[in-house]
């Protein structure tokens, strides 16, 4: 089965329920006597993708769910809690479920409130929610995300649970959320700080994106046993998948097609994001190149076609792009690492599972377009030119 298959495998597998239990969370709280209360759930509905845009039922629109699939993974490497169950079945997963939904809300809380933040007016190829709702509503319904979030992880109790337990992955859970707020307005701040440096973004992104990987592995590990080099090795190991998603998903905001990335191509050289190949093509940019890109980072108006493909040829130049595969390499040699510290139960069911997690760093670490690093970007860069010239 080659990589892509196996992704293909792994994020369906528990797509449906995954996406049955959100939806239960959500759709009993809705109040059809009360129509505008009904609309706030609907929203929510809405931003999750299984509702349009007049809050009628549609195909599910979801992403991945990468972070409670990572969960669901983490425990059963961890040992279920003993479960004996067959995996194909999925009756093992129940005592986990609450706590993987619970992480679902709440990326999608930081994505509502990421949308509004950047401009963004699109994700997963349709309108955001703030496009649609406004930005008072969409942060409403935001918030509103984030609180269902707490309340869902206490239902553990209901799934056998212990209270001790569940207050425990409480605690790891609210550190997490502020943690990864604080990787928020780092990168809020970043986008108006002259002087950022690499060092500063890895902090950051460690914070924003890594942090919630490793807390969705550590809650997984700690539902599935009680062994602390196990849960510590987990953790270690969705941090360092998490800093290599975003090193990827940096190279996806600049060089991904729309149809790859559901974003317009180069859309973080459009918003001027202070990415890691941008940061990098910075320190390493002649000094002719280091003041045109200073200069492109301080102007007020919208970057024209031009500029974005001088842009792209700079990045060429200092072979930033490869750069940052090289970073994502290592990441996910120091995930694979992780992972091989984990003292797997002789059990099918924590096998399989980590024969998974060895797919997904393949995934994540394999080229992510049929154009090798060190290629060139013309492609791209003509397109921009082109588009400057008309």
């Amino acid at each position: 089965m080659t990589v892509q298959a196996s992704m293909t495998y792994l994020f369906t597998r528990y797509v449906e329920l995954i996406q049955n239990a959100l939806q239960r969370e959500i759709t009993q709280l809705r109040k059809p006597s009360y129509p505008v209360l009904d609309s706030f759930y609907g929203q929510m509905g809405y931003h999750l993708g299984w509702l349009d845009a007049q809050l009628l039922p549609i195909q599910p629109q979801t992403g991945k769910l990468l972070r409670p699939t990572l969960l669901l993974l983490a425990y059963e490497v961890a040992g279920a809690n003993g479960c004996t169950f067959k995996r194909e079945d999925k009756l093992h997963l129940g005592r986990a479920l609450p706590a993987a939904v619970a992480i679902e809300l709440f990326h999608n809380f930081t994505l509502v409130h990421d949308d509004i933040e950047d401009g963004d007016r699109e994700r997963r190829h349709r309108p955001t929610a703030w496009a649609v709702f406004g930005t008072p509503l969409a942060l409403n319904l935001g918030d509103g995300l984030a609180s269902l979030s707490r309340l869902t992880l206490l239902t553990g109790f209901d799934e056998g649970v212990s209270t001790d337990l569940v207050a425990r992955l409480g605690s790891r859970f609210d550190r997490t959320a502020l943690t990864v707020l604080e990787g928020q307005h780092l990168d809020l701040c970043f986008e108006t700080q002259e002087q950022v440096t690499i060092v500063h973004y890895l902090e950051m992104i460690t914070r924003k994106t890594a942090a919630l990987m490793a807390c969705a592995t550590e809650m997984g590990a700690m539902l599935g046993c009680s062994d602390e080099p196990t849960i510590t090795a987990l953790r270690q190991f969705g941090l360092h998948l998490g800093t290599a998603f975003q090193i990827r998903d940096d190279l996806l905001g600049i060089w991904a097609t729309r149809a790859e990335s559901g974003k317009t191509p180069a859309g973080d050289v459009l918003r001027r994001k202070k990415t890691l190949p941008m940061l990098h093509a910075i320190q390493h940019a002649s000094p002719h190149d280091h003041a045109w890109l200073r200069t492109f980072y301080s102007q007020q108006e919208a970057p024209r076609s031009e500029q974005v493909g001088q842009v792209l040829s700079i990045l060429e130049q200092t072979r930033s792009r490869e750069y940052c595969q090289h970073s994502l390499t290592e990441h996910c040699l120091l995930a694979r690492d992780a992972l091989r510290r984990v003292p797997t139960p002789a059990v099918p069911l924590a096998q399989e599972a980590i024969a998974d997690l060895e797919a997904l760093i393949e995934y994540v670490s394999e080229d992510l377009w049929p154009m090798k690093v060190g290629d060139s970007a013309l492609p791209l860069k003509a397109a921009y030119r082109k588009k400057g010239d008309q």
